[in-house]
């Protein structure tokens, strides 16, 4: 494999604490030496004025193969993911049929692998077929390969099984995922709810849902000592209770997709199904309250929250659309426009939430350039300014109420393994 070297670019790597302007060496698909001495005769790439950063890391995709491969297959889903500045992705069990077998966990490995654009890692189902009722055979799905354990989007409703899922998740030291929702406080809801929900007349999904599951959880994962990763957090109760926990020193940790950052509930007045997601865009407390929780560590991670879903499925009515947004093309430009350019956060604080954090959150080995690492590489163009067009998607939906809207910042070059997969 032909070697690179990147010249004159800013390269940030949390895992390392490294913020600098400096040359970064490839070789044998490996991190061989960063340093402005670096020389060597190979393919030179100049990121002046741009930054170098550990390959992009994405805890929650949905992939929807098999079984809806009209919303989304493996190879169109990592086509965006790449397309989007992603190295390293974790996609949901929720396929058909589920991911609760070793044969379907090598079903996604081999399709990840024909496909050859980024690395797919699997989330397995916590129960089987994801109903809540029955343990799936945790010991054989690490063993094919899982991460982590899921029956996200879908809550884990029963505590006496989310509490055995704990127990044996020690044993196999892999993290349990939970979307913290209480089905009975939120069932039928299609946004947040609250004044703007009453206004509309919609059946609104109240914060209390989330943090209920979310104190629950936390409780759960400190008396058992099990890793837990909180998915979907966007509530300020939900924000408060993981930054006690972590003082009190559970071991957990807590992801936002990028929706819940930006837009709030007064969008739903538009009634367009686009925003219809889970969960629901919320009021400005709540986008602040997140906001901080980004700033102090309470939330560690940025995901796209992909939710892929085919156009028809979404041109209904308000009550009958799925939930879901297609983002994870935009979500880098998303991030750096209301989160960096704002000032909320400086560009280390995004990488580590967007690369490192959640690398070490599912315990993969990536998220970093150290020297003998792995060499993904995501270059970003902290200026480019350019607008979301929705048919430039290569993701096969294009569900997203974005088309037009002018950002600031993408992904310019990705590699994987020292292979260049995307070079704007």
């Amino acid at each position: 494999m032909p070697g690179i070297i990147i010249r004159n670019g800013r390269i940030i790597d949390p895992s390392q604490s490294l913020d600098k302007v400096t040359s970064l060496l490839i070789e044998d698909g490996k991190i061989a030496a960063i340093g402005s001495e670096v020389n060597a005769t190979v393919k030179e790439i100049d990121a002046t004025g741009k930054i170098i950063a550990p390959g992009l890391v994405d805890a929650h995709v949905q992939l929807r193969e098999p079984g809806f491969e009209e919303d989304e297959t493996i190879e169109s889903g990592t086509s965006a993911a790449i397309n989007g500045g992603f190295t390293s992705i974790a996609c949901l069990p929720n396929t058909s049929p589920t991911t609760d077998t070793q044969a379907q966990v090598q079903f996604i490995q081999q399709k990840a692998s024909q496909a050859d654009n980024c690395h797919v890692f699997v989330i397995a189902c916590v129960s089987k077929n994801r109903e809540g009722q029955e343990l799936a055979e945790m010991g054989i799905l690490t063993k094919a390969g899982a991460v982590a354990f899921s029956d996200a989007p879908n809550p884990l409703g029963k505590t006496d099984l989310f509490r055995r899922a704990l127990e044996y998740s020690r044993m196999f030291d892999v993290p349990i995922l939970d979307h913290p929702e209480i089905p009975e406080l939120s069932q039928s809801g299609i946004m947040h709810s609250g004044a703007i929900s009453m206004v509309l007349g919609l059946s609104g999904m109240h914060p209390d849902s989330e943090e209920l599951a979310t104190g629950r959880d936390l409780r759960l994962a400190e008396t058992t000592g099990a890793r837990l990763h909180l998915m979907d957090i966007s509530t300020e109760g939900s924000v408060e209770l993981i930054r006690r926990a972590k003082g009190r020193g559970v071991n957990v940790t807590s992801e936002i997709c990028i929706a819940n950052l930006y837009l709030t509930d007064e969008i739903m007045r538009t009634f367009d199904s686009n925003y219809k997601v889970n969960p629901p865009l919320r009021s400005q407390l709540h986008i602040d309250a997140c906001i901080t929780g980004l700033q102090d560590g309470t939330i560690d991670v940025i995901t796209s929250g992909h939710a892929p879903r085919a156009s028809e499925k979404k041109m209904t009515e308000l009550d009958q659309a799925p939930f879901g947004m297609s983002q994870i093309e935009i979500t880098l430009g998303l991030a750096i426009s209301n989160l960096v350019v704002p000032g909320h956060l400086d560009y280390p604080t995004l990488i580590s939430k967007l690369s490192t954090n959640p690398a070490k959150a599912l315990k993969l080995d990536k998220g970093t350039l150290a020297v003998g690492a792995a060499a993904d590489v995501t270059i970003i163009d902290p200026d480019v300014l350019w607008e979301v067009d929705p048919n430039k998607f290569t993701s096969l939906s294009t569900n997203t109420p974005f088309s037009g809207l002018k950002l600031t910042g993408r992904a310019d070059t990705v590699i994987v393994d020292g292979e260049i997969k995307l070079q704007r």
